[in-house]
């Protein structure tokens, strides 16, 4: 039996247990947090992952990409004091969601690893964070909500967006994993998982869609 560490909360996770497994790579989910992830040794260099991410150029005022981000910002800014500052984690090459919450009234910095990579805007504190469809790239995800939490004003509210396994029939068919780039895959057990190791409060907002507190 071989065994990894799963790459949130560290347990051994029997690799020869398959979650699923596909012609490109297999999937394992850890049984302490439910995390399924793609085993490293599947993962893309950083160089043929950046060229995946510059096939899609998302333009600021794209009625349609808005509309899909507003399943985020609406809630998000019915919760937000007047002049609330936040960060966008995560923002690729057309930081729209960072545009539109600045339009809003909510100056809004950009962090990217290969887009926006000043890291000077994580050593601030802010009153949201914004993270979408980003952490199911993530190959070491604990270590990085930790960094956005970190970023997050007490009180403060990470929002999260990402597509949720649901259970093992429907993560066979599902168009999600089929992404190269998508290494990590929570489920509301995973998150329920994360707010109780790290005393946070989660809310499922929607059904990709989950915000998360620091408890005061």
């Amino acid at each position: 039996m071989q065994n990894t560490p799963c790459p949130l909360c560290q347990a051994d996770v029997n690799t020869s247990a398959i979650y699923f497994q596909d012609k490109k790579r297999p999937y394992h989910q850890c049984h302490r947090c439910a995390l399924v992830f793609v085993p490293s040794r599947y993962h893309l260099t950083q160089q043929a992952e950046k060229a995946e991410y510059d096939k899609h150029q998302n333009e600021l005022e794209d009625e349609g990409y808005l509309r899909f981000l507003s399943r985020l910002y609406l809630p998000l800014n019915n919760r937000l004091a007047p002049n609330s500052e936040g960060l966008d984690f995560g923002c690729g090459p057309g930081p729209a969601l960072a545009h539109k919450l600045s339009q809003l009234g909510y100056p809004t910095a950009k962090y990217d690893l290969y887009y926006f990579p000043d890291k000077r805007v994580l050593e601030k504190q802010y009153d949201f964070v914004t993270c979408t469809e980003v952490v199911e790239h993530l190959a070491h995800p604990m270590l990085q909500i930790e960094q956005m939490l970190e970023c997050l004003k007490p009180g403060g509210t990470l929002a999260l967006m990402t597509k949720l396994v649901i259970d093992q029939q429907r993560f066979a068919t599902w168009h999600y994993k089929n992404d190269p780039t998508h290494i990590s895959f929570f489920s509301r057990e995973t998150f329920e998982y994360i707010a109780s190791e790290l005393r946070l409060t989660v809310e499922f907002i929607a059904a990709d869609v989950i915000f998360i507190s620091k408890v005061q």
